[in-house]
């Protein structure tokens, strides 16, 4: 089979590229290891920043996002003693969206259903041939059958571990990580959320956060050492730690019940350049991973693929420019942002090793950003996310 681009991918990052592409008249097919079902079942981040809000109306696919989403004004900071509330609204007139990441996904899939665009779910022994040549394709077997994309460029929506950026030489990648030495539990509960708006806590024994899905589905997180396993919280160890991490007037509101997910998710920053090379171009946590703590995952995969969507448009409209740039263009974005990451992590995390000057330092970094309006818009500007 021949299509224009051949996406590795079928994520929301994946989905969204291939209905862009669609949307402006360019051929694309999506390659998928895992069944739709598999899919849909991943439980991610759902935190839209406003730009991220803007592409899926553009795209066609915004109308359930507004009608059911959550639209947030601000989030609840407090560390060491004080409570900042960081006001998106009257600091940079802008807003975020709480959407589920698999209510993102289960909307593409259905436009992309109603377009009859080509996804292939559990294909598997996915291989990138003649990536730096003229005419490169893409082998793998769905049900134990090969099959063969030929394409003019490859986009590699695959993940940390997936094919695409291992197809990069090493010679030309240059990889930059710091792993954090914890993890986030998190648990999911049909609960009222903790506050109308996120709390990010930082607490002399860990950092807490409130999230919230909607009105009874609320996803609760801790900082725990590597070493702990999901089997090792109960739900009450859970609710009484969260509760100890939490300022007492909202551990005293607080709402518990059973949780319906559990797990334990390790943190890190990495950043792979370039993001392009040959005939392929990655988006998304195929060239970098950021921390949770800003909100970041999927809205950087966004903007990934916001530009990589408008530089192959451009491409076959007669302009290269815009793809020979993409990687610089799309990087300068990816750095700023998990500049941001890195800092929210190190303001409200325990780092024991680094010891009490740490500690000082970031009670007196909450001070400052209590006291200071600039110090206030300068985060709210990046959580709200940066333009494209």
């Amino acid at each position: 089979m021949r299509h224009q681009v051949c996406i590795i991918g079928g994520g929301p990052s994946g989905l969204l590229l291939s209905l862009l592409l669609r949307r402006a008249g360019v051929d694309s097919v999506v390659l998928e290891r895992r069944s739709r079902d598999y899919v849909l079942s991943r439980i991610r981040a759902g935190v839209l920043e406003q730009g991220l809000c803007d592409i899926l109306r553009k795209a066609g696919v915004g109308a359930r996002m507004d009608a059911e989403g959550f639209v947030h004004d601000g989030t609840i900071i407090t560390a060491h003693g004080t409570t900042v509330h960081i006001d998106f609204k009257a600091l940079m007139n802008k807003s975020v969206m709480i959407y589920g990441q698999t209510e993102v996904t289960q909307d593409l899939y259905t436009e992309l259903d109603r377009i009859g665009a080509p996804i292939f779910h559990e294909a598997e022994d996915v291989a990138i041939h003649g990536a730096d040549s003229d005419a490169p394709h893409v082998t793998f077997t769905q049900g134990g059958k090969p099959h063969r994309v030929d394409c003019d460029h490859i986009a590699g929506c695959d993940g940390f571990h997936g094919v695409s950026r291992r197809t990069i030489p090493e010679s030309v990648r240059r990889e930059f990580e710091s792993v954090y030495p914890f993890g986030w539990l998190g648990i999911l509960s049909e609960t009222p959320p903790a506050a109308e708006e996120l709390i990010y806590s930082g607490h002399e024994r860990g950092f807490a956060l409130c999230s919230m899905r909607n009105a009874n589905l609320s996803r609760h997180y801790l900082q725990v050492p590597l070493t702990d396993t999901p089997e090792a919280w109960s739900d009450d160890a859970f609710w009484d730690e969260l509760r100890r991490r939490l300022p007492p007037h909202f551990a005293e509101t607080l709402v518990t019940g059973p949780s319906i997910e559990k797990s334990i998710a390790p943190l890190r920053s990495f950043i792979s350049e370039p993001m392009s090379w040959g005939r392929i171009h990655l988006a998304g946590d195929a060239a970098h991973i950021v921390p949770p703590t800003g909100a970041k995952g999927l809205n950087l995969a966004a903007s990934d693929v916001w530009y990589l969507s408008q530089a192959l448009i451009a491409l076959y409209a007669g302009d290269p420019a815009p793809l020979r740039d993409y990687s610089a263009t799309a990087l300068a974005r990816v750095w700023k942002a998990s500049r941001f990451s890195w800092s929210m992590t190190r303001m409200l995390h325990q780092f024991p090793a680094e010891g009490a000057f740490l500690a000082r330092m970031q009670a007196a970094e909450v001070d400052y950003l209590a006291q200071s309006r600039a110090a206030q818009t300068a985060l709210a500007e990046n959580y709200v996310g940066l333009p494209y």
